[in-house]
């Protein structure tokens, strides 16, 4: 605040005019600077919400700069993330005694198998069970479960990892290539996963949860966790399993949602 000088209490100093014209100058440019920015905004905003859709393949539904910044995001994660970093895990009194769920799509129906297809080339598959994955060392994990949605708890995951399911059935060849492609029994649900990310120390083919065999609505009897992936990857119910190198459908990324969906 300006004081008046001691000698004419009506009077300022010329400093103090000068600093008081300072001020209104710098309140007056950074009003003009933030109106500019707001109008840059809006409008910039105006033409991504009108640009047209991206070419309908692998994903679709996003606006073509919206998917370029996804997919730029995903080297971005690839290249800067130390190799097997690892999410953050809980002590077991921490896990949820209520799991929620996330999501029902392609969990229709009562007729499940207790098996799943594992394709191993154009014409070869292999039925692995339950009981076999159940013989191989259990692994188990109390992560946050975060969905897309907005809301994340905290689960205590029972399983095979799935490095490990690599290993016992001698896959390696097929680990090799860039991508694992799953999908519900009834197809309805479908997901892509980059094996980076299927090979991480934490992703489980999961059976359990909290210690009890998986519920039907949390993907009995057999399902994909993966902690550093948001919820929209972990699939429920896996029906078949495949390696590819290129990217496999994706249901939500069809649906204009991120490819990658890393946290």
């Amino acid at each position: 605040m300006l004081k008046p000088n001691k000698e004419n209490p009506q009077r300022f100093t010329e400093g103090e005019l000068v600093s008081e014209k300072s001020i209104k100058r710098r309140t007056f440019l950074s009003f003009f600077g933030f109106g500019i920015a707001g109008v840059a905004a809006y409008f910039g905003w105006s033409d991504l919400y009108h640009e047209p859709l991206e070419t309908k393949g692998v994903t679709a539904g996003a606006r073509q700069t919206l998917r370029g910044v996804l997919n730029a995001n995903e080297q971005v994660f690839n290249k800067t993330l130390p190799a097997g970093h690892l999410a953050k895990t809980y002590p077991l009194s921490a896990a949820a005694k209520v799991p929620r769920v996330n999501g029902d799509i392609g969990l229709a129906g009562s007729d499940i198998n207790n098996w799943i297809d594992v394709i191993i080339s154009p014409g070869q598959t292999i039925k692995v069970t339950l009981e076999e994955l159940k013989s191989l060392p259990k692994t188990e994990h109390v992560v946050d479960f975060r969905c897309v949605e907005g809301w994340d708890q905290i689960m205590h995951w029972g399983g095979v990892k799935f490095s490990d399911f690599i290993k016992h059935y001698q896959l390696d060849k097929q680990a090799a290539m860039e991508y694992v492609g799953l999908h519900t029994p009834d197809n309805k649900y479908y997901v892509g996963i980059d094996m980076a990310s299927a090979l991480h120390p934490q992703t489980l083919l999961c059976y359990e949860l909290n210690g009890k065999p998986l519920s039907q609505d949390h993907g009995y009897p057999l399902r994909l966790i993966i902690p550093v992936k948001y919820g929209i990857k972990n699939l429920k119910r896996i029906g078949t399993l495949y390696f590819s190198n290129q990217r496999p459908p994706d249901y939500w990324a069809e649906n204009g949602y991120d490819y990658y969906s890393g946290l």
